[in-house]
Formats: C-alpha cells, sequence, structure tokens
C-alpha cells in the first residue's frame, strides 16, 4: 500500500462515492431491463456475470461482466486523476466492498470477481492482464469459472510483484482473501466434485 498522504477528509468521499458505485447491481439491473427475471431467484442466486449467463443470454452475461469490471476501474482511475495514488487503491477496496456488501440488497453482494480484474487493470494494467489471461487458460482449461476465478486472484500478488507493482500487491492479497471467502460454498462443491460448468444453465 502506498503511504496515505492525500487530505483524510477527501479519502474518506473517495470511499464513500466508490463503495456506492460498486454497489450498483448491474446484473440483476440487466435482467430486469431484458426481461429474464430476478437474477437472484436463477440459478446460485448470485448476481455477477456468471449466473447472468445461465439465464442462456450471452449479451446480458457479456454486459454485465464489462459493466461490474467497469466500476471498479473507473473508480480508480477518477481516484487517481482527481486525488493521488492513495486514494486510487482506496477506491479499489472500496468498490469491491460495494459489490460484495450492497446498500441496495440488504448487503447481500456477489463474489467480485470481474470488479477485481477491473480494478486490478486500472491499478495495474500489465498484471490486470496476467490475471484476466490467468482465468481465461484456466477456464478454457477447465471449464469452471470458480476454479478460474479462485486460480487468477491467487495469483494476482505474484504477478503485481514480477511486472513491477509491489506497493499493490498488499492490496491484492487483501481482495483475493475476501474473493476466497466469498468462494466457500464454491471450493466445497469443487471438492466434492459438483461444481458447474461454465455455460450450463
Amino acid at each position: 500500500m502506498p503511504e496515505l498522504t492525500s487530505d483524510p477528509l477527501l479519502l474518506l468521499l473517495t470511499a464513500a462515492l466508490s463503495y456506492l458505485l460498486g454497489s450498483i447491481p448491474f446484473g440483476i439491473v440487466i435482467t430486469r431491463a431484458m426481461g429474464l427475471g430476478d437474477l437472484r431467484q436463477i440459478g446460485s442466486g448470485n448476481i455477477g456475470a456468471t449466473n447472468v449467463l445461465r439465464t442462456g443470454n450471452k449479451p446480458a452475461a457479456l454486459a454485465t461482466l464489462l459493466l461490474d469490471a467497469g466500476k471498479g476501474g473507473i473508480a480508480v482511475l477518477i481516484a487517481r486523476v482527481l486525488v493521488g495514488a492513495d486514494a486510487a487503491q482506496v477506491a479499489a477496496l472500496a468498490s469491491f466492498l460495494g459489490h460484495l456488501f450492497p446498500v441496495w440488497l440488504g448487503f447481500r453482494g456477489g463474489k467480485g470477481v470481474a470488479t477485481f480484474l477491473g480494478t486490478l487493470i486500472a491499478l495495474a494494467w500489465p498484471a490486470g492482464l496476467a490475471a484476466c489471461a490467468t482465468w481465461a487458460v484456466t477456464a478454457a482449461i477447465s471449464r469452471i469459472s470458480s476454479l478460474s476465478a479462485l486460480v487468477a486472484a491467487a495469483l494476482s500478488p505474484v504477478w503485481l510483484v514480477v511486472l513491477g507493482y509491489p506497493q499493490t500487491s498488499i492490496l491484492a492479497i487483501v481482495l483475493a482473501a475476501l474473493i476466497f471467502v466469498r468462494h466457500q460454498p464454491n471450493i466445497a462443491r469443487l471438492r466434492a466434485g459438483t461444481e458447474p460448468r461454465i455455460g450450463k444453465k
């Protein structure tokens, strides 16, 4: 983490606004707008792109993926330009927590993978792209979204250090740990061999 040198009030405002941006449940907004029903009553009940894909609507899933990633990335970029590097990392954490614990849904949100990747790309794009590639390769081999997310999250601090962004690795470890916590049911199903594969309705 960089040293927090910006005005504490600015950092607090950054955190609040980033949280609100991160808490927008795009998966629910998109599926309702497209007449696909209540996403929380479909598949796993998760509000992320993987569960949207279970509706069979690939454009809706892609839109959810891009918007969930974009809200994290945009929060980071705005905070960096307007306040500084320390605010960018505050924005990354706050927007990620907003997705996981959105006030609009009783603090029951998604698992944060797309938002995590979006913030990582905005913070350190080479490491972010490496994490995305890790997800893609694991998904191509296993066809399991949750496993791909866990592998990408676990390796993200390594990519940050290897590619020259060690100051961001502590934040990545924190976010990756939260992803593992949110994926506990998936980890149990992976161990049991019952985790559904990508594209299964």
